[in-house]
């Protein structure tokens, strides 16, 4: 049957179940001359907004980037860059526990564990890489510690593709939790053992043969300059 729409309607028994089956008609070709018509009219909305722009340049509203730099608000939660959480002692709070590793979509996230003098399970390396991520922000979410969030710095341009795969942890080992324990401010430092971005296994650290250590010193890509490489 069809109702006043022109739309089959079928009644179908499934699994005991009474189900509506809906069968759309097909769109009809229009005549040329209302293609025609129809493009002419589209055209003429169009060019109303520019000449609009036109004639009144004080309504426009495009932002003039990177003149505007210095007063230009990006949202809070725009996503741009992925990073540990720090408190103000420097310190995290994440444990190696890898469920980001896992759950990350698309790879770009390598979780490298290890274990402290305690026994217990650290991260040594909180390898990502910017070039394949897709900002979807799962990595943030299943965080069971509440160890990572996404940043709105957003100028992330390098002139090498290598840049944009770096370390985000600046040290290897506890969490804060762990350091929360701990009175000694000597013991606390010596149990980070400290983390560059661009130190192996990323591949800048692999070419420069940078495999731990003070490294090479090196910006996160938001603040590489051309000069920088």
């Amino acid at each position: 049957m069809f109702n006043r729409q022109g739309i089959k309607q079928q009644q179908v028994k499934v699994g005991g179940k009474q189900l509506t089956i809906i069968q759309a008609p097909r769109p009809q070709r229009t005549s040329q001359v209302a293609t025609v018509w129809g493009a002419l009219c589209s055209l003429w909305n169009g060019m109303r907004v520019t000449w609009r722009y036109f004639s009144r340049p004080s309504s426009i509203v495009t932002q003039q980037y990177p003149e505007n730099r210095e007063h230009l608000k990006i949202p809070e939660r725009f996503r741009a860059q992925l990073r540990l959480k720090y408190d103000e002692n420097g310190e995290h709070n994440c444990t190696g526990c890898k469920i980001c590793d896992v759950q990350c979509p698309n790879a770009s996230i390598e979780v490298i564990d290890m274990r402290g003098e305690s026994g217990k399970k650290e991260i040594d390396r909180f390898v990502w890489r910017m070039d394949i991520c897709t900002f979807c922000n799962i990595c943030v979410m299943v965080c069971p510690f509440d160890a990572l969030e996404m940043s709105n710095e957003f100028e992330s341009s390098v002139y090498d593709k290598r840049l944009l795969t770096y370390q985000l942890n600046r040290y290897a080992g506890p969490t804060k939790k762990a350091f929360e324990k701990i009175e000694s401010s000597a013991d606390r430092e010596r149990l980070k053992v400290g983390r560059q971005p661009f130190e192996a296994p990323t591949p800048l650290g692999i070419a420069a043969g940078v495999a731990s250590g003070p490294g090479v010193s090196v910006a996160p890509p938001s603040t590489m300059k051309k000069d920088d490489i």
